[in-house]
């Protein structure tokens, strides 16, 4: 089967499901919180109506990363019932969307090829759930053509590109304008990632690398302004954040957006976490943006919790060790329940004005990219397990009188 094929039929399949989950109010929360057992997975309400109470915003964004060809028959419903937006894990990349020419490594193709994410952006709306643009702009996905010719042709490419697709998505709420930008350099002299491809086509002739940014947060303000549509937000988005050393690099970018009188609407911080993550950083890179500029708003982009507290030689080395060794299929009980109680306090802390969305990267353990980074081995980052069923890091989120064993 063809990648478009399997593309449609499921786009499909998902659509004929409906808008689902809420048409009546959810059942009372089961019991079993005081025997070590789960409660009955039928009496789980839908996560975006319990968070939507919590934050006091009506239709508050919940979503998850979806990667149509790969959903499997469960997530359907899992996906309807409990999210209202969803973020294209690669079909939105620019080297989905517009790879370079057959052949070539300098000219773009004819044409933008958006049939892939056309199909994502039908089911939302043929589903009433909302879409996160990701990303305009990413230095691992730059197809060559992009960053290719002199800086004024680099330039040019850019405002095409950005052009094309935002004019092609009105409906997106929110666009990932630059992914992951800042360098991952503690406190950085130069805060850029500066091996990235655009960096170094706008570096051209001694010119100034770090300016891709702000004409990228430009080009997008722009074209939000033509479209008629104020309401998209537009992004930085990154990892790390809730380090000090990395936080401080995304700061500086963002305020040098600010200063140059670019349109930027807020930080996205992915918080990829681990068990033993520290909340009170989770809570400074929220309130460091938040001082920032009292106008900018944060979004939680790509939440997922390793159950693994590797440590940090293990993202540079990938082997194991120093990463820690596979758990199996079967977690122990102790590492779920310290997930579980790491993801009640991560949402305690998200509960503050300026975070306008939360969204998971995955909707559930069958699918998640820890189980290939930083090492392959089995991982269950998620609210819901293999099987689609809530875990107890679902039941500590939704239900403040639960205790998991």
């Amino acid at each position: 089967m063809s990648r478009s094929v399997g593309i449609l039929g499921l786009a499909l399949l998902l659509a004929a499901c409906g808008g689902g989950g809420e048409g009546v109010d959810p059942p009372p929360l089961g019991g079993g919180s005081g025997n070590g057992q789960l409660p009955d997975p039928a009496s789980a309400p839908a996560l975006r109506t319990v968070l939507a109470t919590r934050m006091g915003v009506v239709n508050f964004p919940v979503g998850a990363a979806v990667e149509l060809p790969s959903a499997g028959s469960f997530r359907t419903p899992l996906l309807l019932k409990h999210f209202n937006s969803i973020t294209a894990e690669n079909a939105m990349k620019p080297d989905a969307l517009w790879p370079n020419a057959a052949g070539s490594s300098t000219l773009p193709a004819p044409s933008p090829d958006f049939r892939g994410a056309d199909q994502l952006v039908t089911f939302a709306a043929n589903n009433n759930i909302r879409v996160r643009g990701h990303t305009l702009l990413w230095h691992q996905t730059t197809p060559t053509w992009m960053v290719s010719g002199s800086r004024i042709q680099v330039q040019q490419n850019l405002r095409t590109y950005i052009t094309a697709v935002m004019q092609h998505f009105p409906n997106v709420y929110a666009w990932d304008v630059v992914n992951e930008v800042a360098s991952d350099t503690p406190n950085a002299a130069n805060p850029y990632r500066t091996a990235s491809p655009w960096y170094q086509a706008y570096s051209q002739a001694g010119a100034e690398g770090r300016d891709y940014v702000v004409d990228a947060f430009m080009i997008a303000g722009q074209v939000r302004a033509q479209m008629g549509r104020p309401n998209i937000r537009l992004m930085l988005n990154d990892y790390n954040t809730e380090l000090p050393g990395k936080r401080a690099n995304v700061l500086a970018i963002v305020r040098d957006v600010i200063d140059a009188g670019a349109p930027i609407d807020g930080v996205g911080h992915q918080f990829h976490l681990q068990v033993g993550a520290d909340v009170a950083q989770v809570t400074a890179a929220l309130q460091a943006v938040e001082a920032a500029s009292s106008t900018l708003e944060n979004h939680v982009t790509e939440l997922d919790v390793s159950i693994y507290a590797d440590p940090g030689d293990c993202f540079s080395q990938r082997t194991i060790p120093p990463c820690l060794a596979d758990l199996g299929a079967s977690a122990p009980q102790s590492v779920l329940t310290q997930q579980a109680l790491l993801y009640r306090a991560l949402f305690a802390a998200f509960n503050r004005p300026s975070v306008t969305s939360i969204s998971f990267w995955g909707i559930a353990d069958d699918h998640t990219w820890l189980n290939t980074f930083p090492v392959a081995r089995t991982n269950r980052p998620l609210l819901f397990d293999t099987a689609g069923n809530p875990k107890w890091a679902f039941w500590t989120v939704v239900d403040p009188n639960i205790t998991p064993p």
